[in-house]
């Protein structure tokens, strides 16, 4: 037998215990990786819009340090976010005539619908 014949591949190397591979396919029901979950374990609500405001107002601003998603929720399972950018940053949240204000609220609002809640973004001083 060559050095060759030492390194090639030997069927028996397959796995023989089925426990060591599982293939099987993960259920509907577990929880996205990208959900926030909190110290105790539970999901917290609003964490998907929270999540998709600090991603779209960071990249907006000149200051991405300077960007703070605060969280409250409401009666009904309702969400309200509130957005805190540097000063000097105000004006790009905001936008001409409150367009991109209007644009944050509407993605904030989509993303809180794919989490089953109601979602409202305030933009604070």
């Amino acid at each position: 037998m060559t050095s060759d014949d030492e390194n090639a591949f030997d069927s028996s190397d397959d796995f023989e215990d089925e426990d060591d591979l599982d293939l099987s396919a993960e259920d509907d029901d577990e929880i996205d990786e990208d959900d926030e979950i909190g110290a105790e374990g539970n999901r917290i609500v609003g964490g998907l819009p929270k999540g998709v405001l600090e991603y779209v107002a960071r990249n907006i601003v000149d200051d991405p340090d300077g960007v703070f998603v605060e969280t409250s929720e409401r009666r009904g399972g309702d969400v309200e976010l509130r957005l805190h950018v540097s000063p000097s940053d105000m004006g790009k949240v905001i936008g001409r005539r409150g367009r991109v204000a209007q644009a944050l609220r509407q993605v904030v609002a989509a993303a809180g619908t794919k989490e089953g809640v109601r979602a409202s973004l305030d933009i604070v001083d």
